[in-house]
């Protein structure tokens, strides 16, 4: 595959992954990464400045679609509604090829410390941008932290039971999202 042919920011991500899961993180390198999605090391560089970030390649943009959809949901909306409005709108981004990459992202980051750190730090920042948006909609900050809060751990629980389900299923992430945020609410309301 030549450098000038669309996807190889995806290319790049696909074959990351893809040597993680074979040969472990730590013993795969950029060069390795740049030639199996068939571009150069320079072109690997213009979109990732390490090889640590291709795995939250996405992260920016699940940001933004959670705040977005944080701040147009209905202003009378609950902290938990405004945020199951923010997980809604990021749930768009993620699609077929999200849900075939996710069990060997699973792996890869489940093989490596380092990646595992990136991981829990990429969950912080989303929590820490959901906080953010309803603290800007006038959610006071202990709520909004736990909303946000409730949320990530939504977004984890919907994930892994979209991810792990059955492939050939139309179902869309977002029914598992939902899912998981309203076991939550009734988990929480019995907490006392």
């Amino acid at each position: 595959m030549g450098r000038w042919e669309p996807g190889a920011r995806e290319r790049l991500v696909m074959a990351a992954v893809d040597l993680f899961t074979e040969q472990g993180y730590d013993a795969t390198t950029v060069a390795q990464i740049a030639e199996r999605a068939g571009v150069t090391k320079s072109t690997f560089f213009r979109h990732f400045p390490d090889k640590r970030e291709l795995l939250v390649a996405g992260q920016e943009t699940l940001s933004r679609l959670l705040v977005e959809g944080i701040a147009e949901a209905p202003g009378d909306a609950t902290p938990l509604d405004a945020v199951a409005a923010g997980l809604e709108r990021a749930s768009t981004a993620m699609g077929p090829a999200t849900r075939e990459l996710a069990p060997r992202l699973r792996a890869a980051v489940a093989a490596s410390a380092e990646l595992q750190e990136r991981d829990a730090l990429k969950i912080v920042s989303l929590a820490a941008a959901m906080t953010a948006a309803l603290v800007a909609r006038g959610v006071p900050d202990p709520a909004a932290a736990l909303a946000s809060e409730m949320g990530v751990l939504a977004f984890k629980r919907g994930y892994a039971e979209w991810s792990e389900g059955d492939r050939d299923a139309d179902d869309e992430l977002a029914g598992h999202i939902r899912v998981a945020l309203n076991e939550l609410r009734t988990a929480s309301a019995s907490l006392g």
